[in-house]
């Protein structure tokens, strides 16, 4: 592999996680990012009532995105090789906390309640 490419990362990623279940979670992450995007055109503002509960639940997501990848990679903690494997573990857990607290974000309030109106909200 001499260059990193977008199709590299796509094959990688198909190889670790399997084909359906790679495209799968790039549906998901789509149509969620989608409600996201929805939610915050139709409420023009943000819920910081829903927006705390959806940053409590971040280390949720960060534990389950690492426990997955180990899962997939069929690896262990004590397999980590150096400060490189400890910058992508950290890295996969912060975008599994962002990414669960965008998750909680939009189901709360496409779910939840109705339209809030009141800024202090």
């Amino acid at each position: 592999m001499k260059e990193l490419t977008f199709e590299t990362l796509i094959a990688v990623f198909e190889q670790i996680f399997g084909r359906g279940l790679f495209w799968l979670m790039a549906a998901a992450a789509a149509l969620i990012t989608l409600g996201y995007v929805y939610v915050l055109i139709r409420d023009r503002a943000v819920s910081w009532k829903k927006f705390l509960f959806a940053q409590l639940s971040m280390p949720i997501g960060a534990v389950l995105a690492v426990w997955l990848v180990m899962v997939m990679t069929d690896s262990h903690l004590s397999d980590l090789g150096g400060p490189v494997d400890v910058i992508v573990f950290l890295g996969i857990a912060a975008l599994g906390a962002v990414g669960m607290a965008i998750l909680i974000y939009t189901l709360e309030s496409l779910m939840g309640s109705k339209r809030t109106t009141d800024i202090s909200d």
